[in-house]
C-alpha cells in the first residue's frame, strides 16, 4: 500500500507541472482558480481579524497614495496578464508601525503594513517596487505553487485524492494550504522571478526602476539591527541589489511618456 501511494504521488507530481511567465517549470497540485477561491476565504478571515483589532487604517491621504500607486501597477498587470482583469483587486492597510511587510494573494487581494512607510520613508517609486514585486507573485501563480508545496508534504492526502479522483479531498487540502500559504515563504527562484516581473510592472507604470536598488539598500540597513518581516519571507541574497541594478537599463525604455491610468483598487475599510 505504501509503495502504491508513493507511486501515485510521484505520478501526481509529474502530471501537475505548469510553466511560469518566465518559462520556469512549477509544481501545481492546486489549480490556480482554486487557489483564488481558497485565498479569498483566507484573506477575508485575516482582514476580519485586523478589523476586530481596529488595525485597518482609514487615513484618506495614505489610502489615496496606496490606491493610486497600486492602481497604476494593476493597469499594467491587466495589460500583460489579461486573465487578471476580473480579479478582486483590493488592499488592506494595516496599522502596525513595527511591521515592515506587504503581500498579495492569488486573485489580487493585498495587504500593506504601516511599518513600511514609518521605517523606510518610502518614495512612491520605492513603494511601487514593493507592490510590483508582490503583485508579480500573484500573476506568476506563486500562491498556488506555495499551496502545492504545502499539500505535497502530506503524501497520503494527495495520493488518496489522485487514486479516488475525490474533489472533496483536494478541496480540503486547498483550504488547509491557503492558510499556510500566507506564512510559507516563496522559494528563492520564485523571489527572483517576482523581482524580474515586478520591476517591469513598475517601469511600465511610470516609476523609476532605479528605485528597486535604493529600496533594497534601505531594507539592508534595517536588517542590521532586526530583520523586518518582509525579509523573513523574502530572502535577500547578497547579489539581489546587483541583479536588480543590471535590469535597470533594460527597464528604462519601458517607461511611458504619458501618465498611466489608475485601475480601480478597493481600500479595505
Amino acid at each position: 500500500m505504501k509503495r502504491l501511494l508513493t507511486t501515485l504521488f510521484v505520478t501526481a507530481l509529474i502530471a501537475a507541472c505548469a510553466t511560469s511567465p518566465t518559462g520556469r517549470r512549477q509544481l501545481m497540485l492546486i489549480n490556480p482558480d482554486a487557489a483564488i477561491v481558497e485565498s479569498k476565504k483566507a484573506y477575508l478571515s485575516t482582514v476580519s481579524q485586523f478589523d476586530q483589532e481596529n488595525k485597518l487604517v482609514d487615513d484618506p491621504l495614505l489610502a489615496d497614495r496606496v490606491r493610486t500607486i497600486t492602481g497604476r501597477l494593476v493597469t499594467e498587470a491587466v495589460a500583460l496578464y489579461p486573465n487578471s482583469q476580473d480579479w478582486e483587486w483590493s488592499v488592506a492597510i494595516v496599522d502596525d508601525p513595527e511591521t515592515v511587510n506587504a503581500w498579495c494573494m492569488a486573485g489580487g487581494r493585498m495587504a500593506v503594513y504601516t511599518g513600511l512607510f514609518d521605517q523606510l520613508k518610502l518614495t512612491d517609486a520605492e513603494f511601487a517596487q514593493i507592490m510590483g514585486h508582490e503583485i508579480a507573485h500573484a500573476l506568476a501563480n506563486h500562491t498556488a505553487e506555495r499551496m502545492s508545496r504545502a499539500i505535497a508534504t502530506n503524501v497520503g492526502v494527495v495520493a488518496v485524492g489522485v487514486a479516488s479522483d475525490h474533489h472533496g479531498v483536494a478541496l480540503a487540502g486547498a483550504a488547509m494550504a491557503a492558510k499556510v500559504a500566507l506564512e510559507l515563504p516563496n522559494s528563492r527562484t520564485a523571489e527572483s522571478e517576482a523581482d524580474r516581473i515586478g520591476i517591469e510592472l513598475a517601469a511600465r507604470a511610470g516609476y523609476d526602476p532605479e528605485a528597486a536598488v535604493t529600496l533594497w539598500q534601505k531594507m539592508g540597513s534595517l536588517s542590521d539591527s532586526r530583520p523586518p518581516e518582509f525579509l523573513s519571507t523574502h530572502p535577500a541574497p547578497a547579489n539581489r541589489q546587483s541583479a536588480l541594478a543590471a535590469l535597470v537599463p533594460e527597464m528604462r525604455p519601458l517607461q511611458p511618456r504619458q501618465k498611466v491610468a489608475v485601475h480601480p483598487v478597493d481600500i479595505v475599510r
